[in-house]
């Protein structure tokens, strides 16, 4: 018998309902015992929605209240002595980690925060200490989690992150030297230890994730794995079964090392990602062990094409025979929304192309048993999907003969500005007239209830387009006035009248679809809801001038057009997966590059286009295909901002960027100014910028959005002296890490108040 497999969960519920309950907790509306029973509550109608769609193989583990990278630094007791020595309760020590505390005497900034591989969620970055000991916490969540899950009647597959991700995937913390994978050896009495406790309670499989396996290791990373599962893998009858799981990409370059694993029950591969490891991945394969097979897409929502799906697992079947093949989701569900029966106002025809968390669980089963009892046994589900794939096949809604006329015409000179970044300067600097280290914010302003309340009453029409404008430029005048009264430089309009900064672009674009429920993590509790690629896409009318144009005439100071770059609008979104990402990029770069020329002509002197996920996208391993995108995303990029004249200033802004392998990109696009999110990060990060001797202006952000804590004068001051060691005071801008829209506006203006009185200090010093 096949059966069938999930590796992760969405955390958040049908409506969001982590992500209010812990917010409630953070703003003392509701007391821990509450958020800890709601926490409960999620994981039984989780664990009961996988076991009544007929899962075989339900996973525990990975719910987390923030992010499960940080549930194992505490799990492990990596938890660094400026959160411990406080002494707080476990579950306000992890918040702080995740996302800092100031409160009550308490001051301390979050732990790093970067993407999880090339998506779109956030993890918490482990930081060890030279002396750094582990210690198995004394109630191990996993095991607390699996007792819970048997409690009710289901006998799940704890999910734990492996020990050589979890090394390979931190950092040494501030002030230490250590090589985190050097404490392998003092790590893995910890894992044996929980997998025991694991046995004990009754657990005959866990799956323990090594996602690591797809990059290129480093040579000590790599030969880590083998004496690592020598050891966890032949604790006998003291430990469950392991599945080792991979996904986002191929195993095939670390094949020598599945070799060695033979201890192993079972290997999970990504076969959505990349098929074509299949064949390898089974010859590596012991004569025990058992393949995992991910042909259910984990981080998309398109439906699974079943025809294909079952002849990659009858594939596999063939060589090693029903009882060592599973079907699994690629990946975590966690990256797909809940549920697509929230979706009462999509269009039946494109909704009939979808499948969400809740549905992709059904696609597992039926694919494990078309190939265990014959595909007469779900025939009619068959059918269904087959119909399903003609009908987005030749949908004339995909297909707009104009938009690939324009695409066709597009010319190598539409790339180019129109003089080097020296002559472009010179004549930015005589027409906005900027101090040395200017100031500015990324873009966005605190998106108040009031600001919410009133988008959602005219999006369902209790009030009208002319109450609603007046609203949208009330907001602006009491934003432009907060922004002049800390003394900024360069303003911004704040964005009151957006959603989302990918979603916003969207609704104004022909070929995306939008959802009202489909959110998905992004970070702790942060949600997007991402807008999907339906079609070929084009901007019918301009999106954003109007509010631009009324933000120029209220100053007298320089005002900043925000946009959204190709790039980000493409993986913030869900893609098509029926045409090259490279096609939807320069369809997106093409309607961006109408409303940068429309923003010049409307006055706005500042135009940033932000690429904050144009790293997240570059391919996870080196060669040929990392150098195609980024050829091909960059050209995007360029071809979205070259239209303007050499005095109208080009910005762009990056999140968690980590710029050593990525750097030429980066330089490539030719942007007037960079601002990149690093008071995370060591300063040591911007000698890639000296090194390469970057000639154009950077603005690293100062202190960190994502945490509510304010940061001094002084500390701000430290961080940019830190970059004065590293950059020009020419080339230095003064700015956050990120749009302030989730923060509130106290400490927002007492941010700003300290960024811009840090600003004046280097002035008068230089």
């Amino acid at each position: 018998m096949v059966q069938s497999s999930v590796l992760g969960f969405p955390r958040m519920g049908k409506l969001r309902d982590l992500k209010k309950a812990t917010e409630a907790y953070w703003g003392g509306k509701i007391s821990r015992d509450d958020l800890l029973a709601e926490g409960k509550r999620l994981r039984l109608e989780h664990w009961n929605i996988q076991k009544n769609a007929g899962v075989d193989l339900i996973p525990s583990n990975d719910f987390a209240f923030y992010d499960q990278v940080l549930d194992h630094i505490q799990l492990f007791n990596v938890i660094p002595e400026r959160y411990s020595k406080y002494n707080l309760d476990p579950l306000d020590t992890y918040f702080a980690m995740g996302r800092g505390l100031q409160k009550e005497g308490v001051d301390v900034p979050a732990l790093e925060m970067v993407k999880w591989f090339d998506s779109n969620y956030h993890y918490v970055k482990p930081a060890l200490s030279d002396n750094q000991e582990f210690k198995l916490a004394a109630d191990p969540k996993p095991v607390r989690e699996f007792l819970e899950a048997k409690a009710a009647g289901i006998v799940t597959r704890p999910v734990l992150l492996g020990p050589v991700s979890f090394l390979a995937l931190g950092k040494a913390d501030r002030g230490a030297s250590l090589n985190p994978i050097t404490k392998l050896q003092d790590l893995l009495p910890v894992y044996a230890d929980l997998l025991a406790q694991l046995k004990a309670a009754g657990a005959e499989d866990v799956q323990i994730d090594e996602p690591v396996l797809v990059f290129d290791l480093a040579a000590d990373v790599k030969a880590a794995f083998k004496p690592a599962y020598e050891k966890l893998g032949n604790l006998g009858d003291k430990a469950p079964r392991l599945t080792l799981a991979t996904y986002f990409g191929d195993i095939v370059h670390n094949i020598d090392v599945l070799s060695s694993l033979q201890s192993l029950h079972a290997v999970h591969v990504d076969l959505v990602r990349n098929p074509e490891q299949l064949d390898t991945v089974i010859a590596a394969l012991g004569p025990n062990q058992t393949l995992s097979a991910g042909v259910v897409d984990g981080r998309n929502i398109w439906k699974a094409d079943f025809k294909v799906a079952i002849e990659k697992v009858e594939a596999a079947i063939q060589k090693l025979g029903k009882d060592r093949v599973i079907v699994a989701t690629s990946s975590s569900l966690l990256h797909t929304p809940h549920t697509l029966a929230s979706e009462k106002n999509l269009d039946a025809e494109i909704r009939d192309w979808f499948s969400f968390a809740v549905e992709k669980l059904s696609e597992v089963v039926v694919i494990a048993k078309a190939v265990t009892e014959g595909p007469a046994s779900v025939s009619a589900e068959l059918e269904a999907n087959a119909k399903s794939m003609h009908s987005r096949a030749t949908s004339t809604r995909t297909n707009d003969p104009a938009v690939k006329a324009r695409q066709a015409a597009v010319t190598p000179e539409q790339h180019i500005r129109q003089s080097p970044f020296p002559v472009r300067i010179a004549q930015q600097t005589e027409h906005i007239k900027l101090p040395k280290f200017p100031t500015t914010t990324i873009g966005s302003f605190p998106q108040t209830s009031q600001i919410r309340v009133t988008r959602n009453k005219f999006t369902k029409g209790e009030i009208t387009a002319a109450e609603y404008e007046k609203f949208i430029e009330d907001q602006i005048r009491e934003v432009v006035k907060v922004q002049e009264d800390l003394d900024l430089d360069v303003l911004v309009h704040g964005e009151a009248e957006r959603n989302d900064m990918v979603q916003y672009f969207g609704e104004r674009l022909t070929g995306y679809a939008f959802t009202t429920h489909a959110w998905v993590q992004s970070y702790g509790s942060r949600c997007v809801r991402p807008p999907i690629i339906v079609g070929d896409i084009s901007r019918p009318a301009p999106m954003t001038v109007k509010e631009s144009k009324f933000a120029v005439s209220i100053t007298n100071k320089p005002m900043k057009g925000m946009l959204t770059g190709p790039i980000t609008c493409l993986r913030w979104s869900f893609p098509r997966n029926d045409v090259h990402q490279s096609v939807q990029a320069q369809q997106l770069a093409l309607a961006l590059r109408d409303e940068v020329v429309d923003l010049e002509e409307a006055g706005v002197k500042v135009i940033q286009v932000d690429e904050p996920a144009l790293r997240e996208g570059l391919p996870l391993r080196a060669g040929a295909e990392r150098e195609k995108y980024i050829k091909w995303a960059v050209d995007a990029f360029k071809l979205s901002t070259a239209g303007v004249t050499d005095s109208t200033q080009i910005h762009s802004h990056f999140c968690y960027s980590e710029f050593q392998d990525f750097f030429h990109a980066i330089a490539a696009l030719d942007a007037d100014v960079l601002s990149i999110e690093n008071s995370k990060s060591d300063a040591k990060l911007l000698k890639v910028f000296v090194d390469e001797k970057y000639p154009r202006h950077i603005g690293p952000g100062v202190y960190d959005i994502h945490s509510p804590r304010v940061p001094s004068e002084q500390e701000i001051k430290d961080r940019a002296a830190e970059m004065l060691a590293y950059l020009s005071p020419e080339q230095l801008w003064i700015n956050p890490d990120c749009g302030l829209k989730t923060r509130a506006w106290p400490e927002t203006k007492a941010a700003l108040a300290n960024m811009v009185a840090a600003a004046k200090y280097f002035r008068e010093k230089y």
